[in-house]
C-alpha cells in the first residue's frame, strides 16, 4: 500500500514539475501556483485514504455475508438429513403395513374361494348366460313392448363378475325375463306406441307386434332400431302382395287366423326387398333402346287388336253370306258373289278370271298390317341385342376407368344389357304368337273366298256343260 502511495506522489510531483516548467516558459512563477498544487496532492491523498477505508468495509461486509450463508446452508443440510431420516422410517412402516395387508388379502381371498366352492363356476355360467341374454334383448322386438329390461341383467352381470354375490331375486329376475321373451315371441299383440314416420315426424299409432319377427301399423311395415331405440317406418314399403296382408291383420278379431307376410330375419329381408328395383325401375334401366322396344311392342299390340277385331267381324259376315247365299257389298264373300251375279252368262274361263280378280282385290284388306306385325316380332330381339351391346360397352368402359373393385360401377351397364334383351324377347315372343293368330284368321277368310269361288266355277261349268 505504501508503495502505491509513493508512486502516486511521485507521479503527482513529476506532473507538478512539468506544469511549473511550462509556466516558467510562458509566465513568471509565483507562490499562488505552488500553493494550489500542494492542495491537490493533499486532496489526492485524502481520496486514496477514503478509498482504502471503503474497500476494507466492503470486504468485511462480504465476509460477514459469506459466514452467514454458510451457517444457513449448514442449517438446511441438517434439516434435509432429518427429513430424509423421517421419510426412511415412514417408508419402512408403510412397507411393513403393505406386507401385512398383502398377507391378509391373500388369506381373505382364499377364505372366499373356500366358502364359495362350486358357486364360482355357477356364477361364471350365470354371467355368461346373462351376457348372451342381454345381447338377444338388445335386438329383440320385445324391447319395444317391455323397455328397460337390460338394466337388471346388467346389474346381475356386474355382481357375477365381482366379489359381491347376486341375490336370489336377481337370479329369478333373469329367469323371468328369459321366460317372458320365449312366451312373448309367440304372441300377436296390438298396443299404442309412438313411431318415426318416413319423413322423420313422430306418429302415434296402434302398433302390432307379430311375435319377435315384425312390427306393422296402418298398412305399413316398421322396424326396430337397436342403435336409436326407436321404431321407424321403412323408407320404402314392399309390394302390395305383402302390405295387403297388414290390413287383414288389423281387421282380424281375437283368435282369427289370417295370412300375413312374416320376415323371419326381423326386418333384414324387408330391407333387401325394398332395395330391389321395381318393374318400372328395371324398365327405366333399359334406356332409350328399351323405350323404343316398348314403343314397338305397343304398336304391334295395337295392330294385332285392330286386326283381330276387323277379321272377327269380317269372318262373321262371311259366314252369314255363306248361309244366305245373297250377294252383298258389306263383306268380301258378298262382293265375290256380286261379281258372279254380274257375269253369269260368260264362259267358265272368264268367270274364273273374274272371281280370281275379285279375291285378289279383297286380299290386301284382309292381310293388311300382318307384315308390320311380323317385322316387329323379328326386329324386337335385334334391338334387344343392340341394347345388350351398348350396355356391355358401358360396362367395359367402367372397368377401364375404375377397375373391378366396385361392382356397383358395372351394375348400370349390365342392367341395361340384360333389360333390353328381356324387353326384346317380351315383345317378340307374344307378337310372334299374335301374328300367327291374326294371319290364321286372315287366311281362313281368304280360304272361304277361294272355296266359294271354286264352287261357283264348278257349278257354272256343270250348267254350261248341261246346256251345251
Amino acid at each position: 500500500m505504501k508503495k502505491i502511495l509513493l508512486a502516486i506522489m511521485a507521479f503527482a510531483l513529476v506532473g507538478t514539475a512539468s506544469n511549473t516548467w511550462a509556466q516558467e516558459n510562458t509566465a513568471p512563477a509565483d507562490a499562488a501556483v505552488i500553493e494550489v498544487e500542494t492542495d491537490g496532492l493533499e486532496e489526492l491523498l485524502r481520496l486514496v485514504e477514503e478509498g482504502r477505508v471503503a474497500e476494507t468495509a466492503w470486504h468485511r461486509q462480504r465476509e460477514a455475508e459469506f459466514i452467514a450463508q454458510r451457517s444457513r446452508q449448514q442449517q438446511l443440510l441438517r434439516e434435509a438429513n432429518q427429513t430424509k431420516a423421517n421419510e426412511e422410517r415412514r417408508s419402512e412402516r408403510l412397507e411393513a403395513t403393505f406386507q401385512t395387508n398383502e398377507t391378509e388379502l391373500t388369506n381373505l381371498t382364499q377364505r372366499l374361494q373356500d366358502r364359495m366352492g362350486n358357486l364360482s363356476e355357477l356364477f361364471g355360467v350365470l354371467q355368461q348366460v346373462a351376457g348372451d341374454t342381454r345381447s338377444v334383448f338388445a335386438g329383440s322386438l320385445m324391447s319395444v313392448h317391455y323397455p328397460n329390461r337390460e338394466e337388471g341383467i346388467s346389474a346381475l352381470i356386474e355382481k357375477s363378475g365381482g366379489s359381491q354375490l347376486p341375490s336370489i331375486a336377481e337370479i329369478e329376475g333373469l329367469w323371468f325375463e328369459m321366460q317372458r321373451e320365449m312366451t312373448a315371441s309367440g304372441e300377436v299383440v296390438k298396443f299404442p306406441y309412438t313411431v318415426a314416420a318416413a319423413d322423420g315426424q313422430s306418429l302415434d299409432v296402434d302398433l302390432i307386434r307379430i311375435g319377435d319377427f315384425n312390427l306393422a301399423a296402418e298398412g305399413k311395415y316398421f322396424v326396430y332400431s337397436a342403435e336409436t331405440g326407436r321404431v321407424e317406418e321403412l323408407a320404402r314399403q314392399p309390394s302390395g302382395r305383402f302390405t295387403g296382408t297388414i290390413d287383414d291383420l288389423e281387421d282380424a278379431d281375437a283368435g282369427e287366423i289370417v295370412a300375413f307376410g312374416i320376415d323371419p330375419s326381423r326386418g333384414q329381408l324387408l330391407r333387401v326387398m325394398i332395395n330391389a328395383p321395381s318393374w318400372m325401375e328395371r324398365f327405366d334401366q333399359g334406356g332409350p333402346v328399351g323405350y323404343f322396344i316398348a314403343f314397338m311392342g305397343l304398336i304391334g299390340i295395337a295392330l294385332v287388336i285392330e286386326r283381330t277385331v276387323y277379321l272377327s267381324g269380317v269372318a262373321k259376315k262371311v259366314r252369314g253370306s255363306m248361309k244366305s247365299g245373297a250377294a252383298s257389298s258389306s263383306n268380301p264373300l258378298g262382293r265375290v258373289l256380286t261379281v258372279y251375279q254380274n257375269n253369269k252368262n260368260v264362259d267358265v274361263e272368264t268367270l274364273e278370271l273374274k272371281l280370281d280378280e275379285a279375291i285378289l282385290k279383297e286380299t290386301p284388306a284382309l292381310e293388311r298390317f300382318l307384315t308390320v306385325i311380323k317385322m316387329i316380332s323379328a326386329v324386337a330381339p335385334l334391338f334387344g341385342l343392340l341394347g345388350t351391346v351398348i350396355g356391355m360397352i358401358a360396362t367395359f368402359q367402367a372397368i377401364t376407368l375404375f377397375g373391378t373393385g366396385d361392382p356397383q360401377l358395372m351394375a348400370g351397364g349390365i342392367s341395361q344389357a340384360l333389360v333390353t334383351t328381356v324387353l326384346g324377347l317380351l315383345v317378340a315372343i307374344p307378337t310372334l304368337f299374335l301374328h300367327s293368330l291374326v294371319a290364321g284368321m286372315s287366311k281362313g277368310v281368304i280360304h272361304i273366298l277361294e272355296e266359294q269361288s271354286a264352287g261357283i266355277i264348278a257349278s257354272h261349268a256343270e250348267k254350261e256343260a248341261a246346256n251345251g
